[in-house]
């Protein structure tokens, strides 16, 4: 019954995941997404607003917030140097209201 319990909680967490909290790794074995910045925003899949604090990051919608540590991130993330090895192409934005999806079928990335 105990295995049972950890279980169904594992598997509640996984999916009540927002991964709106990042982390930047040193090598692209380490992460769960690899992105690209481009230079122009109609060439982005996710448009990203940097946010100053945790509690202002966002549900999957491009408000993210990058954390000291890896332990406290729902997503590690490694920046690419070449377009074609990135899963998602990002552009930042400077203000909040810019934030989201421009390519809707890349959104799993960040669940």
């Amino acid at each position: 019954m105990k295995q049972a319990f950890i279980f169904f909680i594992f598997i509640f967490c996984s999916f009540s995941s927002k991964a709106q909290k990042v982390f930047t790794v040193d090598y692209a074995n380490q992460a769960e997404v690899k992105v690209f910045v481009v230079k122009y925003e109609n060439q982005a899949d996710l448009k990203v607003f940097k946010v100053k604090y945790e509690n202002q990051a966002g549900k999957n919608d491009g408000k993210l917030y990058f954390v000291k540590y890896a332990n406290q991130s729902d997503k590690k993330i490694y920046f690419v140097d070449y377009e074609n090895q990135a899963d998602v192409k990002i552009f930042f934005v400077p203000y909040e209201n810019q934030a989201g999806w421009r390519n809707s079928s890349k959104r799993h990335f960040f669940y």
